[in-house]
This record gives C-alpha cells, sequence and structure tokens, in this order.
C-alpha cells in the first residue's frame, strides 16, 4: 500500500514537472513568439538578407541636333558559386521536366561569352562562394546568360561611360575616371546635371547563399542623371577636327584651334583642336592636350586686333573711311628710343583705315590709335570682353591679360593697338569679332544650350546677357573694310570663298620667351560671312608652326571651314556687291604681315 502510494507521489510529482515545463516553454514560446517576435524577425532578415547599391545611369551629352557624344551603358561580372553547381531542371512549353547536367550549362555559357568551355569549368568546382567567369560583359550577353535561368549564376553591375564619336569635341566633353567621377571638362563642370542618384535594393539569401528572386525591394529609387545638350554641330566639329590635324601635321605646329559662332545668337557651334583627346582613352594624349587651349591658353592676338582698333577709330568719330595718315616703314614713338615698325620694307605711304587692314601697317595703326585716348581704348577692349573669363566659366579658362590703363606703360599704350601687351584666348577674340558682326552688339557666348531631365524639366538654361560696343552703323562700316583684307590682301584674298562676301583679318604674332620675343610665331585668322548679313564667324589659330613668319597658312584653313559651315546650314550665296572704299597712296609693296 504504502508502495502504491509512494508510486503515485512520484507520478504526480513527475506531471507537476512536466506542467511546469510545458507552462515555462509555453511562456518562453509567448516570448518568442509575440513579445520578442518583431526582435527576432529582424535579426533573421539582418543574417538573410543583403542591400546592394543600384547604380544610376550618367546622362548623355548630346550636340545640337541630339547626337550623342557622350553616353553610359552597363556592364556585367559574370560570376558564380562553385558550392552551389549543380544540374539545372528545366520545364518545356508541355510541362516537361529534364534535368540538365552540369556539362551543359558549362558549354552553354562558354558559347555565350566566347571562351573554352575548358576554361570556365575548373571554376565551378570547389566550396566557395565566389568565382569570376567573365568581366564587363555587354547587356546582349548579359540577358542571354540570364535567360538560361542558372541560380548559381550571378551577376555585379558596372556603369561604363563611353563616347562614341571619339576624339569628336573631346578637348570639350572631356571624361571620366574608371570609378565614374569626372575628372575633366564639360563632365566635370556640368557633373549635377549629368550625375544621377544611385538607389539601393534589398533581398534575400537562401541558406546555400543563393538569392530569392521574389524577395527583393526597392528601398530607394534611381533617379538617372540629366542629359545635357550642346550647341556644337558633331559633324562639323569633325570636319573642323580633321582640317586642323593636317594643318599641325603639315606645319609640325604645337598646336591649332577653330573656334565657329553664330553671329546672332553667340552659340558655338564648333570649337575645334589638334591635338584633340579620345575621351575613351585619355592616357593615350599627352597632359596639355587634354584641355581646350580655345578657352585655357592665352597669347598675344597680333594683327588679328587692328580690325578691333579700326572699329574704336570709327566709332569715336576719331576718322572716317576716307581720312589719311603718313606711314612710314618705321616710326618715332613720343619718347626716348620708342619707335614701332612694319612687318615689311616700303617708302612712306599714306593710308586709310581700309588701307591699315589692307595692308597690316602697325605704323598707320598707331597714327590713327593713338588719337584716341587711352582710358578710353581701355573701357573698349574691356567692352569687347578682354581681361575676364567668358560668361561660360569653362574648367581652367584663363582671362588673358589686359592691365590696368594705369599700369601700362608708354611702349604698351601704342602696341596694343596691334595686338601686343596685351593677350587672349580663342573664346574672346571670337566674341569680340562677333560683337563688330552682330551690329556692334556682344552677346554672352553660348556652348550649353540647357539639362533635360527625366521629368521632361529643363534647367541650366544660359541667361545671356549683351552688352553695345560699336554703334550699328560704325559695326557695319568696320565689316567693310575688313571685307577689303579679303578682295585685294596679299595674305587674306587667300580666304576669299567663290559666291560670298567675306571680311577677315590676318594676325601674326611673335611669342614671348623670356623677357623678350623668339622667332616663332602664332599665326591667326578671324573672319566673317556673309558681309552683308553677317550669319557667323570663324577664328583659326596655329601656334609656333615651323618655318612661318607670316599668316598665310591660316587662310585655307578658314576658307575651307568656313565654305564647309556655309555649305552644311544652306547659307544663300550673296547677292550684293562690296563699296567702293580707298586704301590710300600706296605703291607696290611686300603684302605680308
Amino acid at each position: 500500500m504504502g508502495s502504491q502510494q509512494s508510486v503515485n507521489r512520484r507520478f504526480g510529482f513527475f506531471i507537476l514537472i512536466t506542467l511546469g515545463l510545458v507552462g515555462l516553454l509555453g511562456i518562453r514560446l509567448v516570448d518568442f513568439q509575440v513579445v520578442q517576435a518583431a526582435e527576432i524577425r529582424e535579426k533573421s532578415m539582418e543574417r538573410r538578407s543583403v542591400t546592394q547599391t543600384l547604380t544610376a545611369l550618367r546622362g548623355e551629352i548630346r550636340d545640337n541636333s541630339g547626337q550623342i557624344l557622350a553616353r553610359t551603358v552597363f556592364r556585367y561580372d559574370v560570376n558564380v558559386a562553385p558550392k552551389n553547381v549543380a544540374p539545372v531542371i528545366r520545364y518545356s512549353e508541355d510541362g516537361t521536366r529534364t534535368e540538365i547536367p552540369v556539362e551543359q550549362i558549362t558549354t552553354e555559357l562558354a558559347k555565350l561569352l566566347g571562351i573554352p568551355a575548358a576554361e570556365i569549368a575548373p571554376k565551378l568546382v570547389g566550396d566557395s562562394q565566389y568565382a569570376n567567369l567573365a568581366k564587363r560583359v555587354d547587356a546582349e550577353t548579359y540577358s542571354a546568360i540570364r535567360e538560361l535561368r542558372v541560380p548559381w549564376v550571378y551577376f555585379d553591375r558596372f556603369a561604363d561611360r563611353l563616347y562614341p564619336n571619339g576624339a569628336v569635341a573631346g578637348n570639350l566633353i572631356g571624361f571620366v575616371g574608371a570609378d565614374g567621377e569626372p575628372l575633366a571638362g564639360l563632365e566635370r563642370q556640368y557633373n549635377t546635371c549629368l550625375a544621377g542618384v544611385d538607389g539601393q535594393e534589398t533581398y534575400e539569401r537562401s541558406a546555400e547563399g543563393v538569392r530569392i528572386p521574389a524577395s527583393s525591394v526597392v528601398t530607394q529609387p534611381i533617379q538617372d542623371g540629366g542629359n545635357l545638350k550642346l550647341t556644337i554641330d558633331a559633324n562639323l566639329q569633325f570636319f573642323a577636327q580633321q582640317v586642323l590635324a593636317d594643318s599641325v601635321n603639315d606645319l609640325s605646329a604645337d598646336w591649332a584651334s577653330a573656334i565657329v559662332m553664330e553671329a546672332k545668337t553667340g552659340k558655338i557651334i564648333v570649337a575645334a583642336e589638334a591635338p584633340s583627346v579620345d575621351p575613351n582613352d585619355p592616357s593615350a594624349s599627352k597632359a596639355q592636350d587634354r584641355g581646350s587651349r580655345i578657352f585655357q591658353s592665352a597669347f598675344e592676338p597680333g594683327s588679328v586686333m587692328k580690325a578691333l582698333t579700326v572699329a574704336m577709330v570709327l566709332d569715336t568719330g576719331t576718322a572716317d573711311e576716307n581720312d589719311k595718315v603718313k606711314a612710314p616703314y618705321s616710326l618715332k614713338l613720343d619718347f626716348p628710343g620708342g619707335s614701332v615698325q612694319d612687318s615689311f620694307g616700303h617708302a612712306t605711304y599714306y593710308l586709310t583705315l581700309g588701307g591699315v587692314l589692307r595692308y597690316s601697317s602697325n605704323t598707320a595703326t598707331v597714327q590713327f590709335g593713338r588719337q584716341i585716348p587711352k582710358e578710353v581704348r581701355y573701357e573698349y577692349l574691356k567692352k569687347f570682353g578682354f581681361g575676364k573669363q567668358s560668361a561660360l566659366r569653362f574648367e581652367g579658362e584663363s582671362s588673358g591679360i589686359l592691365h590696368p590703363v594705369d599700369e601700362w606703360d608708354k611702349m604698351t599704350n601704342f602696341t596694343t593697338l596691334f595686338g601686343q601687351g596685351i593677350s587672349v584666348t580663342g573664346i574672346q577674340m571670337a566674341s569680340a569679332y562677333q560683337a563688330i558682326a552682330n551690329k556692334g552688339v556682344k552677346l554672352d557666348p553660348v556652348l550649353v544650350e540647357g539639362c533635360l531631365h527625366e521629368d521632361g524639366k529643363v534647367t541650366m538654361q544660359p541667361k545671356q546677357s549683351s552688352v553695345r560696343v560699336l554703334s550699328e552703323a560704325k559695326a557695319k562700316n568696320t565689316l567693310e573694310l575688313m571685307e577689303k583684307v579679303v578682295e585685294f590682301g596679299g595674305v587674306g584674298r587667300n580666304a576669299a570663298i567663290p559666291g560670298y562676301r567675306v571680311g577677315g583679318k590676318t594676325g601674326t604674332a611673335q611669342i614671348q620667351e623670356g623677357s623678350g620675343y623668339g622667332r616663332r610665331f602664332a599665326i591667326s585668322f578671324y573672319g566673317v560671312a556673309p558681309i552683308e548679313d553677317p550669319q557667323y564667324i570663324v577664328g583659326v589659330t596655329i601656334f609656333r608652326p615651323v618655318g612661318e613668319t607670316n599668316s598665310m597658312k591660316t587662310t585655307p584653313v578658314f576658307k575651307a571651314i568656313m565654305q564647309q559651315v556655309l555649305k552644311h546650314y544652306r547659307v544663300p550665296p550673296s547677292t550684293t556687291k562690296s563699296r567702293d572704299i580707298p586704301s590710300g597712296a600706296f605703291g607696290e609693296v611686300e603684302k605680308r604681315n
């Protein structure tokens, strides 16, 4: 009896313990499933979830017709998880289940990647979660491999910047680094437009480390970059670069540049240079050739400045087209040791303003120009845009050099009249000629038309300002005098274009070396067409050509580019004739700049 009671007590005790354990487990279960459920799920998700960056597309850079100059495409690294490599189950349209062996999948991958199967096979063996099969394959290959539906093949995506036209406008566009960071040019200056905002995606992994497709959640959407539209015409840009490259090669010059600007809008449709840089491979170019010298290199312009001096003389009423000055070969100035000379020997002649430009006489230029107070001339030069960056503020843009008038020494007071003692950039000189061609009104140059965003909004449109530099009548008169350079000038006549009235000015400037001038020159030609209704300005500079001491070699380059521009935009030939304007009394002289 006692024994039975003992058994019952032990059984009851066991039941109590069991009930207690069940109760504790129940409490614990409630704690796990209710009280701590959220925390546990969060920790579990942390172990199973992966967050990855979704790379935004960098915006395109386009020319004025929409032609793509820069774009971003995605490339893909193709990877496998050897630990998970196994046959793949595929289903046909009728539901038939087929097991595809690893060997067949290897062959399929090899065919799509264009590499031997024997090279792939060893990478599929092992306990690793990563082995790379191919790097940076294109989107077509990526899509084809995805269609194989192999769960142990996965991809890493990378953005790749491409420049479809190679070196066309490369000096303007700039380039990006391997990490996609903009390093130069418009790519860097307008990064705010072009750069997108990366997104984020979270997904879960299985116990084997394989991504669970249905678990993907985009936690931050991608915002692709905007598209930058330029005023550049890619076809004309290519043409001009080819012409310049030939010229640099033929003349063994350091470099050459050409700028084409619309007279009535200030839009730059060509900013060409040679050597240029291919943004796809910037390291193939020398460091000094990767920027844009049109904006970044300043030099003394020489005689192309004389057209501006003539414009000042006319605009101030100091002289008109019929007035003459005495123009000896060498002119003594009004201070000890001061003198200027022409670039060719001749007897004393009497030249008008037309003769000043036609024969590019330094002494005649000084005779006319010195009648204008230097303070007035300085203000004209500022209004023409010298001594400061253009409104474009291109990366690394030079301001040139225009010393304050109170710092002009006795010689600078005269030499600025014919392009010495002042340094300018290509964009500055083109803008000054634009003012003459646009009825005396200088417009801020325009290179970027705006940034177009995904939502259709356009930002970064230029806020163009203008300034009247010359009266309309005197600007027209200056153009007519410039036309005589092309009609009758010894060098300028080589810039003539059949059927069109063309005006321009040559320039040959000695390049400073140390404290003086060397034996090499910067030669230029800046011109306008058609004179009766100016549409385009073309400016050409060739820097340090071997053996050239005048600007003769710039005129064929100018002619080729201006002729192509007029043809490209179907500008009608001129239907009017130039006026008969006197050049002055002169004999047969050597017509050189």
